[in-house]
């Protein structure tokens, strides 16, 4: 089904000041609207649930970690049944908590990801050692441990990392039995210890009095943190002992019902060049100009959204267990694809000066322009609710072309880049995402097979709703094609 551009804005909603800026911006936006044609299609078998973590949380193996920011397994194979991928290796420049690698795996495909945060490079290290090894002797040692619960007992303790935004984040009896917890996993065999350490980073924020929300951990109020004056209740706080047991049940469970095959295990070395699944550890941005070109027989991936959410502070009890301590922190934060408004400008050319390419893309591309023109107008009248979020934006399309640069040269000939992203809106102006991204990926000369949208926008925040009105933003999966 055809989808008509809606991108309205009301002028009666905004100041005259301002008006002349939107219309330009509305103007330049359904004149890159219509030249995407038919390829923009309402895909009615899309639906939140297929492009979110929901529709894992029944699946074995990808029901364990309750990464939010992620796709399908379901949706991968979606895609791959709909449209042709050769045989060979697929990658996801921003794996995550690699769902594109094992469900790519499970159709016969070779993957590789890569993944800069580390809760992410743990959780795929973690899936790659319960697919591994002698599944017979992992399910008798976990077992064993969870029959034993020695967390339970007095015994030895080992303390963990606490950061600024994670110290008080448990109840005391809870840090205790975490504490004894990480003591007693030592004891066991290294393919074991990973996966008792991942249970662990799978019930934190259960039993924390803490909650993801976007840009950061909301408190509880039973926490005291807020001396009073959050009203916050996150629900029931689990016990640690019902917590992991649970979690180390599941995986339990999984192990069994999978029954793989010993015979036909997936090969797979972390370093190793030819191993079935490759997990590539640092920036995306670093590492893309590494890999060899016409390599990859695909790519699918979901980066960042331009959001403002800071996934270094939402996965800091992870990071923190995972003793990730301050400085890391923020040089992490930096690393990141700009999405937060404390990224600052990255000197792209000094990483790769081919990028002068992409860079020019985004300097003649008039929509993505008018758009940055506008903020940093906005910026200067003080009506932004963050000064950073102008060069976010900035940071985020230009880094971003890079990446559309970086992922043409590594696809071989005929192959296909999917990739999963939401529109977006500050200061009034629905940005649309969806057809800047593709239109730096045909100037890069890929062909904009589709962009499929879901049936339903999504509203912009609470924020935005109260200043300047509901406004349904699309939410899209772009198909792009190298045809040279």
């Amino acid at each position: 089904m055809l989808i008509k551009n809606e991108n309205r804005i009301p002028l009666n909603q905004i100041q005259h000041a301002d008006s002349i800026y939107l219309s330009e911006i509305q103007e330049l936006d359904h004149e890159l609207f219509r030249s995407f044609g038919d390829s923009i299609l309402v895909d009615n078998n899309l639906t939140r649930k297929l492009v979110s973590f929901q529709a894992s949380k029944s699946r074995s193996y990808y029901r364990w970690y309750k990464f939010k920011e992620a796709f399908s397994a379901d949706l991968v194979e979606y895609i791959f049944n709909k449209y042709h991928f050769d045989s060979g290796r697929i990658l996801d420049p921003f794996a995550g908590s690699g769902t594109t690698l094992f469900a790519s795996a499970d159709m016969g495909y070779k993957s590789t990801g890569i993944e800069l945060l580390p809760v992410g490079q743990h959780l795929i290290k973690a899936n790659l050692y319960s697919r591994i090894g002698n599944t017979k002797n992992l399910i008798s040692e976990l077992e064993s441990f969870l029959s034993e619960k020695s967390w339970c007992r007095e015994g030895e303790r080992s303390t963990f990392n606490v950061l600024r935004i994670t110290q008080g984040a448990y109840p005391e009896e809870t840090c205790k039995k975490i504490q004894r917890y990480l003591s007693d996993i030592r004891k066991n065999a290294n393919e074991s210890q990973q996966i008792l350490y991942f249970a662990l980073l799978c019930i934190l924020e259960s039993v924390s009095y803490t909650r993801k929300d976007g840009q950061y951990l909301r408190w509880d109020y039973r926490s005291g943190r807020s001396n009073g004056k959050s009203t916050f209740d996150k629900g029931k706080i689990l016990d640690f002992d019902s917590a992991i047991t649970g979690k180390l049940s599941e995986i339990i469970k999984d192990l069994y019902d999978k029954n793989i095959d010993e015979n036909l295990l997936f090969k797979v070395d972390i370093n190793a060049d030819d191993s079935e699944i490759e997990l590539l550890s640092g920036s995306c941005l670093n590492i893309l100009p590494k890999l060899s070109e016409n390599a990859y027989s695909g790519i699918m991936t979901s980066p960042p959204y331009c959001n403002r959410y800071d996934y270094t502070r939402t996965y800091a009890l992870e990071h923190a267990m995972l003793g990730i301590d301050e400085g890391e922190l923020i040089n992490l934060r930096q690393s990141m694809l700009s999405c937060t408004v404390e990224n600052k400008k990255k000197e792209l050319l000094k990483i790769n000066d081919a990028w002068s390419k992409a860079l020019s893309i985004c300097d003649n591309t008039p929509l993505l322009q008018k758009i940055l023109t506008f903020l940093e107008y906005k910026k200067d009248k003080k009506e932004l609710n963050n000064a950073g979020i102008s060069r976010m934006v900035r940071g985020y399309f230009y880094e971003m072309a890079c990446v559309i640069q970086e992922s043409y040269r590594v696809l071989s000939k005929n192959s296909y880049m999917v990739m999963v992203n939401d529109n977006v809106r500050y200061a009034g102006v629905s940005i649309s995402v969806d057809l800047l991204l593709s239109s730096i990926a045909r100037d890069m000369g890929f062909s904009v097979e589709n962009i499929l949208v879901l049936p339903k926008g999504k509203g912009n925040s609470s924020q935005q709703m109260g200043s300047h009105g509901r406004d349904a933003l699309r939410k899209c999966v772009y198909v792009w094609r190298k045809v040279k």
